[in-house]
């Protein structure tokens, strides 16, 4: 796989992390903290980020690149008002 194609489906893995974990974000600042609901809306979004990862043959190195793309996510989503 060329660079400019691995950074496109890196890209493309990014926003869709981020975009994802919007409203998950928004209903986990509304639920109470600590409980199953605020956990299950932070941990629900990661087997699909996972999926979208293995699918596109991306390695484990790029995984901290999601994770804040998740982060971010989720904290714009908390700060979402709808």
């Amino acid at each position: 796989m060329d660079f400019l194609s691995k950074f496109n489906i890196i890209a493309a893995i990014f926003v869709f992390t981020l975009l994802i974990n919007l409203p998950f974000g928004y209903a986990r600042a509304r639920a109470k903290r600590y409980s199953l609901r605020w956990f299950l809306y932070i941990h629900i979004p990661i087997p699909l980020i996972f999926i979208a990862r293995i699918i596109s043959h991306i390695d484990i190195k790029y995984i901290p690149i999601f994770a804040f793309a998740a982060i971010a996510g989720q904290l714009l989503g908390g700060r979402m008002e709808i």
